[in-house]
């Protein structure tokens, strides 16, 4: 196994020439700025332990080490924990620990000693002798460089004049795509999910969450009010109508700043996957799928009984169908595009407010029977049409409403999943392209190993080794 370092001036290209390897190789990664959850409590770690941290023994004479979070900022909100070189030093011994029993893993550090003092630097240093009998490393560093050169097999060396070559130890004007290639080999790590996996997300995401709390005073809150401004509603001249859009509206709103705070999540939870965090972050994602599902039904419940009990005329089942459609058309898009793509903030925020704002132009609420023909036919898009179609002192002034024995539950079955559906469909269309993308640079890359050039970059990084090309 060998260690290898790339240098270089500042704004050379260093960090890119590494996002180029894991591009080419999932491989575990520690960014120079890496993110981590910031409420996660560090002795809630599953697999881990955090009294061989070189700093550790401070917060147990506090007191404190039971419920030191990690610290930082996430959707906004500052948590105060570890500082950022202690973060750092927790990811480099989660990772020291997680691979101990794996071989031939290639693994990634990006200026493990930033942010560390100096005091520090003979704890990473052992670690990085350990971890290099067993593994292959690539570090990138401006802090005590020559530490780790002396301790490198390798050295690449990168250049903001020419950032088509590198040079590697003494070979010069190395093709930089061929020494992409030659240093993304390595086994895949092998992830073990297991019950503390599972423990470790409800009790960081749902028991000791302060986002789903959040949600659920905030809608408790709006609860209140709603009885206090809607009791004793006379039926009637339109009185249902207008309580249950304020109702929908209120639903809507409840759950909202959750979703928009899944955005910072997703991302997080993709560099603890790549840290070792944790052991599956498509597992992750679907239980706070599932948890986004939780509170929607809760919220559409308590809903369903407030409407009830200031209003008569809404205790038949098909309305709690019906508002349940209706809140998920809405939310569900933001669901998706929140955890399932790569959209930023902003982006999430105007995509996935769409349904909701196409909702209110286009449903005919506020206008039944109103709009320009070819315009006003889009009311069939969506559930809250087909809702009017069943309120009572509504119905009989909206135009075409379908039949309500059989077709327009499911109309609105279908109106209701048509985001979700579409959703998929583009997603799909992407994979496939990027699946086609990686398999045309690994053809790209079987030919390159086919070159004695790069048998001879390989024979330099890496000795007399089998020459293997892994999936990127």
């Amino acid at each position: 196994m060998t260690l290898t370092v790339c240098v270089g001036s500042s704004g050379s290209g260093k960090t890119t020439f590494l996002n180029d390897v894991h591009k080419q190789h999932k491989f575990i990664y520690i960014r120079q700025y890496h993110s981590m959850r910031p409420y996660i409590k560090v002795s809630a770690i599953p697999n881990f332990d955090e009294t061989q941290l070189p700093f550790w023994s401070t917060y147990v004479k506090e007191g404190t080490d039971k419920r030191i979070p990690v610290g930082g900022t996430m959707a906004g909100k500052f948590t105060a924990g570890l500082s950022g070189g202690q973060r750092k030093l927790l990811l480099f011994e989660l990772i020291y620990q997680r691979t101990l029993e794996q071989e031939g893993v290639l693994i990634v550090l990006d200026e493990p000693f930033c942010g560390v003092t100096d005091d520090f630097v003979p704890f990473i240093v052992s670690r990085l002798k350990v971890m290099k009998n067993n593994h292959n490393l690539l570090l990138v560093t401006n802090d005590h460089v020559k530490v780790l050169t002396d301790m490198a097999d390798n050295v690449i060396t990168v250049s903001a004049v020419d950032r088509s070559h590198v040079t590697v130890n003494k070979m010069d004007f190395v093709d930089r795509t061929m020494a992409i290639n030659a240093m993304s080999g390595g086994k895949h790590f092998l992830h073990k999910t297991n019950e503390e996996d599972l423990k470790f997300f409800f009790d960081v995401e749902v028991k000791g969450s302060e986002d789903v709390m959040g949600v659920v005073w905030f809608t408790l809150f709006c609860a209140g009010l709603f009885l206090l401004t809607f009791w004793d509603s006379e039926p009637g001249n339109g009185t249902e109508a207008l309580i249950l859009v304020a109702q929908q509206i209120i639903a809507y709103f409840c759950i909202n700043p959750y979703l928009l705070s899944l955005v910072d999540w997703r991302n997080y939870m993709k560099e603890e996957s790549e840290a070792l965090v944790h052991n599956s972050s498509q597992l992750n994602l679907q239980l706070k799928t599932t948890i986004c599902f939780v509170l929607m039904i809760g919220i559409t419940l308590i809903g369903y009984g407030l409407v009830n009990a200031v209003v008569p005329g809404f205790e038949d089942v098909k309305f709690l169908y019906t508002m349940f459609l209706d809140t998920s058309s809405m939310i569900l898009p933001m669901i998706c595009l929140a955890l399932f793509s790569n959209m930023a903030l902003q982006e999430v925020e105007i995509f996935g407010s769409l349904p909701f704002l196409l909702m209110l132009f286009l449903s005919t609420s506020f206008s039944p029977g109103a709009g320009v023909e070819g315009v006003k036919e889009l009311r069939y898009l969506f559930v809250r049409y087909y809702f009017w179609c069943i309120v009572p002192d509504v119905q009989d002034d909206m135009e075409g409403c379908p039949d309500q024995s059989v077709d327009i539950w499911v109309y609105m079955f279908l109106s209701g999943i048509m985001f979700l559906v579409l959703f998929v469909f583009v997603k799909t269309i992407i994979d496939l392209k990027k699946k086609s993308d990686r398999k045309k640079k690994l053809e790209i890359a079987t030919d390159m190993n086919d070159t004695e050039e790069y048998r001879v970059l390989k024979r330099e990084l890496f000795g007399d080794i089998v020459d293997t090309v892994h999936d990127p």
